[in-house]
C-alpha cells in the first residue's frame, strides 16, 4: 500500500517565522518612519525618499541579521552533531545506555527500550542521537541562506505596502491614511500568519496591530515634537 503522507504546520516554522517577522517589520518600521517625518512637516518628496531607503535599509539589516543569527544556531547544531559523532565512536556502550534511558522515561519498559534503542541504533546511530537525545530534527534545522532571503523578501514587500499610500494620499491627511493602512496591512498579515501556523486568528490579528499602533503614535509624538518645516 502506498505510504500515507501528511503536511504538518510545524514543517513550515523555519520560513514562517522569518517571513512573518519580516513583513510584520516591514510595515511597521516604514510606516513608522514616513509618520514620524510627516508629522514633522517634511515635504512629500523627502517623504518618500526617507520610506525608499527605509525599505533598502530595513531589507538588507533583516537579512544580515537573520543570516547571522541563523547561522550561530547553525554552528552550534553543528557543533552538537560532530560530537555526538565522536562518543558514538569512543563510548558507544554509555550512548546506547543512555538511548535506553531516554525510552524507558518515555514510559518503555527496560526490555522493549533496548530493543528498539539497538534496532534505531542499527538504522542510523546518528540520527537517532540527534533526534532523541538533543531534539535536533529536520524542519527544526538551522538554515542561514532561507532564513535571510525570506526575510529581506517579506520585509520588501511589507514596507512597499504603507510607502505606496504617499504618492496616493494628499499630503494633509498622509499621516492617518498611512497609520490607518498600515493597521489594515498588519491585521491581514496576522491573519495570514495565524492561518498558516494554526493558530488562533484574532489573538494574531489584536497582538500586531496594538503594537503596531504604539510604534506609529510614538514616532508620530517625536516628529510632531522636534519636527521643523522643511522647505
Amino acid at each position: 500500500m502506498p505510504r500515507h503522507k501528511e503536511a504538518h504546520l510545524i514543517d513550515r516554522i523555519g520560513w514562517l517565522r522569518a517571513s512573518v517577522l519580516g513583513a510584520n517589520d516591514g510595515i511597521v518600521s516604514t510606516a513608522s518612519l514616513i509618520v514620524g517625518v510627516a508629522a514633522a512637516q517634511a515635504t512629500p518628496a523627502t517623504i518618500l525618499l526617507t520610506g525608499i531607503a527605509g525599505l533598502v535599509a530595513g531589507a538588507m539589516s533583516m537579512a544580515a541579521g537573520e543570516y547571522v543569527s541563523v547561522s550561530s544556531q547553525a554552528d552550534t547544531e553543528n557543533a552538537d552533531r560532530m560530537r555526538e559523532k565522536n562518543e558514538l565512536a569512543t563510548i558507544p556502550d554509555k550512548e546506547r545506555e543512555e538511548l535506553v534511558g531516554i525510552y524507558e522515561a518515555r514510559g518503555l519498559d527496560r526490555a522493549l527500550a533496548e530493543i528498539v534503542a539497538d534496532k534505531l541504533t542499527a538504522h542510523d546511530a546518528l540520527a537517532t542521537h540527534l533526534r532523541d537525545e538533543l531534539g535536533m530534527a529536520t524542519h527544526t534545522a538551522a538554515r542561514p541562506v532561507q532564513a535571510a532571503l525570506a526575510s529581506a523578501a517579506s520585509f520588501a514587500v511589507g514596507a512597499s505596502l504603507p510607502l505606496a499610500m504617499v504618492p496616493l494620499s494628499p499630503a494633509l491627511y498622509l499621516t492617518w491614511t498611512v497609520s490607518i493602512a498600515a493597521l489594515l496591512f498588519l491585521a491581514v498579515l496576522g491573519a495570514i500568519g495565524a492561518k498558516a501556523g494554526g493558530a488562533p486568528m484574532g489573538r494574531a490579528v489584536m497582538r500586531v496591530t496594538f503594537w503596531g499602533a504604539i510604534a506609529m503614535a510614538a514616532t508620530a509624538a517625536i516628529g510632531g515634537l522636534f519636527g521643523t518645516t522643511v522647505a
